[in-house]
This record gives structure tokens, sequence and C-alpha cells, in this order.
């Protein structure tokens, strides 16, 4: 059965829509890219097209990302984007329809209300706008039972922030926001890389290199990147060991790490016997990148159990509060969200 409802999970790097329609999630590129012609700005690509241009656009188009930590920095950006989006989704015939918004817990009401102001008022129709909390809808996504007193420790490791909440009862016990993700990770492997071979790679190649870390592993094969030595000035081809990529990342691993401690440290003695049985759950586009979850299983003493569906569980989440009564709960309208 068709449900006339969107489900929006706004990322930082990618943006997750859930289409009641056709049941179906789509991930984009959260990225536009504007031409700046004398007193006229014009979208010029948005989406994945957008991101083939970042690192490669003249001076005269700007290619960005309106989500920053988490949290939208350029709401007008943002606005033409979403509008974008669900115009092709639609196949242009935009129709009144519910929206489900996930939002970050740690932001301020102000950051979480832009969130709402950005469906309303980006054309696209929102009949109603309702609001989910990201780590409710990633724990609904792992399809665990959140309705009950048993504690979950979720971990969402995105690509600007990492998110860590401990759920029970169909709530949020404890949560911390770092910023720390994939684009962190990403920066390491271009400052090792620069550091040990004077060669300056741009952060799409470092993205490659962190997403295909596991296939290079498992075929104990370099990975092979084309950058500019610093030395001579000249592009040239090398040949990097998964080893020293592994190294690159383990600084930004052990924060993140020592943080999820944090949480554990803080967690009610009852709640913490339920997370030790059952584990500590990793989602984000960002988990199950190198050896991060042996090294929170190493030095917690948890099993860690890794989402399948990774960047796409808040996107699930969504899907099942939109499709199933007994999860309508989890999502609030705005009038509930003004008296927050």
């Amino acid at each position: 059965m068709p449900f006339n409802a969107f489900g929006i999970d706004l990322g930082t790097s990618n943006i997750k829509i859930y289409n009641g329609l056709n049941d179906t999630i789509v991930s984009r590129r959260n990225m536009i890219a504007v031409q700046k012609m004398q007193n006229r700005k014009t979208v010029m690509a948005y989406g994945d097209e957008a991101y083939d241009m970042f690192e490669k656009a003249p001076a005269n188009i700007t290619v960005s990302q309106p989500v920053t930590n988490g949290v939208i920095a350029e709401i007008q950006h943002m606005q033409m984007l979403l509008h974008r989006f669900i115009l092709d989704e639609t196949e242009g015939n935009l129709r009144t329809a519910d929206y489900f918004l996930s939002v970050p817990t740690d932001i301020t009401e102000v950051e979480k209300r832009a969130f709402f102001d950005i469906v309303k008022d980006s054309n696209i129709r929102a009949r109603n706008i309702y609001v989910v909390e990201k780590a409710i809808a990633d724990g609904i996504g792992l399809n665990v039972d959140l309705s009950n007193s048993q504690g979950i420790l979720v971990v969402n490791i995105g690509y600007e922030t990492t998110e860590i909440s401990i759920l029970s009862l169909g709530g949020i016990v404890l949560s911390r926001l770092v910023k720390i993700g994939g684009k962190k990770f990403d920066e390491s492997i271009r400052n090792i890389i620069r550091k040990e071979y004077n060669l300056m790679i741009g952060s799409k190649t470092a993205e490659r290199i962190k997403i295909a870390l596991p296939d290079l592993e498992e075929a104990e094969e370099d990975a092979i990147v084309y950058g500019r030595d610093i030395v001579t000035g000249l592009p040239v081809e090398r040949a990097i060991p998964t080893i020293l990529i592994e190294r690159a990342m383990h600084e930004n691993f052990e924060t993140i790490i020592d943080n999820v401690r944090i949480i554990l440290e803080r967690t009610p003695p009852e709640l913490g016997a339920d997370i030790y049985k059952r584990g500590i759950y990793l989602t984000g586009g960002s988990a199950g990148i190198g050896d991060l979850n042996d090294l929170i299983s190493e030095n917690t003493g948890l099993k860690v159990n890794v989402s399948p569906l990774r960047e796409d569980s808040v996107a699930f989440g969504l899907s099942m509060i939109i499709r199933n009564d007994q999860y309508r709960n989890a999502a609030y309208s705005m009038e509930d969200f003004s008296s927050r």
C-alpha cells in the first residue's frame, strides 16, 4: 500500500529520502554547485553531479555542502536542494504529502527548528511535518524493540559527527554528539600521505581509499593514488600500504572510543547490564571503516553489532514509522515541538 509521505535524513555528506509512494530509499550527495554571473546565482548541478564537480570547479562556481557538523549552515541552498530532490522523487508531479524529518538530539532547539523551517519553506507542498529524534529512528531501523525497558547503545558514525545514544522505553536516556566522523578520517589519510610521501591528494581520493580499505586488505593490495608531488609540483602515482591508512585513522578512532566509554561510565547499572548482554550497535555511513569495530570491542569488552544498512539505517527507521502505526508515537508534530 503506497503512503503519500516522505522520510528525510539530512546528513552532511548524503541526504537519504524514503519515498512512501514506491517504498524506496535513495541516497544522494547533499551538495550543490552554484555559478556566480554578475549579480545573479544559477544552480549548475546538485546531488551526485555536483559532487563530480567538487575540487574541479573554476573560481566562479562554488560547490558546497549546506549541512555542517549535523546542522544546517546554508538555508537557501538546502531549500533549493530539497525542492529538486523531491521533484525528482515525484517525477515533477509535486503533491501534498506528510514529511518525517530526523534531527540530531544534541543540538539546540533553534537548530532543530531550522530543520523544520527547511521543509516548510522549500515549496514541496508539505501538509504535516513531523520530527523524529535521529537516535530513535536509528534504533527502529535496527529492528530493535525500543518499547521495553531493555537498554540499547547505538553509535552512529556519520560524515562529520558521531552520535552516541543510550535508548530505553522508546526514549533517549543519554546522548553525546562528537564532532568526528568520516571527514576527519579522510583528513588524517591526506595528512599522513603528505607527511610520508610528500604527496598531496584530494579529499575525494582519500574518501575512495577509506571506502576501498576492506577490499584492499582482503586482497592484500596497496592503495593506488594520484596526486601532486610537493617537491616537483608534478602529478604522480603512488602505492600506499593499507597499514599506513589504518594508522592514520587510529587517533580519530581513539577519540570515538573514549566518548563511548564516557557514556558507558554514566549509564545506570541496570541499563549497563542490558548493554553488556546485547552489545553495541554501530551504524552510519562511516561505520565499519578499518578496524574500528574491533577496537571498540577490545576497549569496552562488549560485542559490536555493525548494521548492514549503515548510512540507510535512519531512513529505514523513518520508513517503519511511516508505515507502521505502532511506531508513530516516535514522531511528534510541530505543535508538540514548540512546547519542548
